[in-house]
């Protein structure tokens, strides 16, 4: 995630590459989320999780051989990514509904925090790491050790205790099918409709500024790999700082109050990053991004997880996913673009706005953010007619 960017930057010295990478990667994920729900609700999804990993271990292998053989070009490895996407797109569903056959129901709420908080603490550490692999083994070394990290992850997943694993009831008729079932399930329920719109908004407007770290690094802030791990690491330890605190809101405020606070508050953190013009305090800006995003991100997808009936938890998540992925492959290229044509710092301000904006217009309807706090579903029925 840093060093594809980085690369693209390196040799074409376009933002709108480097959002061009941000599409490649999400674009297929959107599309093969349906099959990838589907096949949470078919299958054991740690099977599935075994497969889809070894499938992404092969993907970082191909990107790595590719540049050790002095493959200098930008379509090679958008292409590569873009292999990736559709393999995130079969993984992703079977990982967020593995997570609740793991703990009990009472503690599911720190369970989704701890597997936000996780992708967070990568994020984190990772970048920081790449900073110094890139300065010290370019990023040929940088694309190896990612590829050898998919192993840690195999050996997570055997070794894993589960409580179930199997879906409760298979999905009948065709993927498209099942899916068009459970949109029309989500179109029933207002609180995973809405979870979907607020993954959607901070998706298109507020994740597309960890592409631009890179060009922020180089061409405002002048520094060098190691002020680019930081900064692409500063999200994440923003995650993890507010993690303890997020990990317990339930006994203090709803979902719908946390999203209320929290979704304002990252917007205004992205604004503050774009207008940034010195590496401290696009660092500071971006610590509070980490802790806005995983508060927004915690909150509404526990919303989504007690929500759902578990006969459609794969396709719903998928869907979900989908929401998330396709906005930010949007988002990506569509600032990318915007960058290109009126200046980045303009472009990464605007939308931190306009996020501020939507949150607001959220944030004015209690009524409506209560719905981040319906009971589970109980009343499963049967939506495929």
């Amino acid at each position: 995630n840093v060093s594809v960017p980085f690369v693209l930057y390196k040799l074409t010295k376009s933002e709108l590459w480097v959002g061009a990478a941000t599409f490649a990667q999400f674009l297929p994920t959107v599309l093969f989320g349906p099959l990838g729900g589907s096949l949470a609700d078919r299958f054991d999804r740690r099977r599935v999780l075994m497969v889809t990993q070894s499938l992404l271990a092969v993907a970082a292998a191909t990107l790595w051989l590719t540049w050790s053989a002095g493959v200098r070009a930008p379509w090679p490895i958008l292409l590569i990514v873009a292999a990736t996407g559709v393999c995130a797109g079969l993984n992703i569903p079977s990982w967020q509904a593995f997570v609740p056959s793991l703990v009990p129901r009472e503690d599911l709420l720190s369970a989704i925090t701890l597997n936000s908080l996780q992708f967070n603490a990568a994020r984190a550490l990772g970048p920081a790491v790449a900073g110094v692999v890139l300065a010290h083994g370019g990023p040929g070394t940088a694309f190896l050790l990612n590829a050898f990290s998919f192993g840690f992850v195999l050996l997570s997943l055997l070794l894993l205790k589960q409580r179930g694993g199997h879906p409760t009831a298979r999905p009948v008729g065709g993927v498209m099918s099942q899916f068009a079932s459970a949109l029309r399930y989500v179109g029933t329920q207002r609180g995973i409709a809405l979870s979907l719109v607020i993954a959607a908004l901070i998706a298109f407007l507020g994740n597309p500024i960890t592409q631009f770290t890179v060009v922020y690094n180089e061409a405002i802030y002048h520094k060098g790999n190691v002020a680019l791990g930081l900064l692409a690491a500063a999200m994440g330890i923003g995650a993890v700082a507010i993690a303890p605190l997020i990990s317990g809101w339930d006994e203090v405020m709803s979902r719908g109050t946390v999203v209320r606070v929290a979704l304002p508050f990252y917007g205004l953190c992205c604004a503050l990053f774009g207008a940034s013009t010195n590496v401290i305090w696009g660092f500071v800006a971006l610590l509070g991004t980490g802790a806005g995003f995983l508060a927004v991100i915690s909150a509404s997808n526990t919303a989504v997880q007690i929500i759902v009936a578990d006969e459609m938890r794969g396709r719903v998540l998928a869907a979900r996913v989908m929401s998330f992925t396709l906005s930010y492959s949007v988002g990506g290229l569509a600032q990318g673009y915007f960058a290109s044509r009126f200046g980045l710092r303009p472009t990464v301000t605007t939308a931190g706005v306009l996020l501020v904006i939507f949150a607001v217009l959220l944030a004015i309807r209690p009524n409506l953010m209560a719905h981040l706090d319906d009971p589970a579903d109980t009343s499963f029925r049967s939506y495929h007619a």
